[in-house]
């Protein structure tokens, strides 16, 4: 007798997205804080995008690559929480084989995206706070541009080889992937052969490049510390340590889920299925939703700009 769940296909021609394993009977009551999370990211990242584009005083290095940030944010969510909330709500959990790889490929290539702006943006707190009198021309607008540019690139490029791979597997064992989105360890896992290569990549992905990624923001960070406790007032230290504040805030939202993440899902063998997901869709939804908090309230100019928007809608 046949298993509808295990067939001879080498590609399907659909995936289906199981959720979160085990707690199937609390999918709509987990949609609720979940939409209401994905909404505040929605409207908190494109504020940002529109104060900052109001404001001509933000415009500036430091916040063009806040505008990448909320960008970046927007596309992370929005290319998973539409199709989660509408498994959840209308079981609608098939989703295309090629579709399915196009998510993958768009969460990792933007991941990797995030990680290179949170390198940007030390590097422009290195050059306001170590160098103040050479940061318009270190960071000039077309050197700005590159970065961003440079940026884009190397996550489209890093992340190609994730479904290049992924469609060459044979799927011969099931086609229902115990996530709510297509994850790449989540799908690869599904091939019938060995998937080493993959593995492999995506631990180097981990490792390599977010590492080198981690380490460069920290000697970024060393340097400032550096610099700041040499200022010769109690006054300029605590300012210059308020214009890092939010950066280290959203650099800490960012990097922990992601690297708590990956190391569960790879190495935590023990722990439940359900919280592996669970904790994977908090890394993509979490830090959207605490970007635009964090800097709306850590950064003085877009307070006061968000401030004088509500107040003269008020008068």
């Amino acid at each position: 007798m046949s298993d509808s769940n295990k067939t001879d296909f080498t590609n399907p021609s659909t995936f289906i997205l199981l959720g979160i394993p085990g707690l199937e009977a609390a999918h709509v009551w987990i949609s609720i804080p979940f939409c209401i999370m994905y909404i505040i990211a929605i409207l908190g990242n494109f504020t940002i995008l529109f104060i900052v584009k109001m404001e001509l005083s933000l415009h500036g290095p430091m916040y063009y690559f806040l505008c990448m940030l909320a960008i970046t944010d927007l596309v992370l969510s929005t290319a998973t929480m539409p199709k989660m909330l509408s498994n959840f709500w209308f079981n609608s959990r098939e989703i295309d084989f090629s579709a399915c790889l196009t998510q993958m490929y768009f969460i990792g290539c933007f991941l990797v995206m995030e990680s290179g702006i949170f390198v940007a943006m030390a590097l422009d707190r290195y050059v306001a706070i170590c160098h103040p009198l050479r940061h318009s021309t270190i960071l000039a607008n077309p050197v700005v541009a590159k970065i961003g540019l440079a940026v884009v690139l190397r996550g489209g490029m890093l992340i190609l080889p994730y479904p290049l791979l992924a469609r060459q597997w044979p799927y011969c064992r099931t086609n229902i992937i115990p996530h709510t989105y297509c994850e790449h360890i989540a799908v690869v896992k599904l091939a019938c052969a060995d998937i080493s290569v993959s593995s492999y990549y995506g631990l180097f992905m981990v490792f390599f490049v977010r590492g080198l990624d981690m380490i460069f923001i920290a000697v970024s960070y060393i340097q400032i510390l550096r610099a700041i406790f040499s200022l010769p007032t109690k006054d300029a230290r605590l300012k210059a340590l308020g214009t890092c504040s939010s950066h280290l805030c959203a650099i800490l939202a960012f990097y922990i889920p992601v690297i708590f993440s990956s190391l569960t899902h790879r190495f935590g063998h023990n722990v439940p299925l359900h919280f592996h997901v669970l904790i994977a869709n908090v890394n993509l939804l979490v830090p959207p939703v605490l970007h635009p908090i964090i800097y709306g309230v850590r950064t003085k100019q877009i307070r006061n700009r968000l401030l004088r928007l509500f107040t003269h809608k008020r008068t």
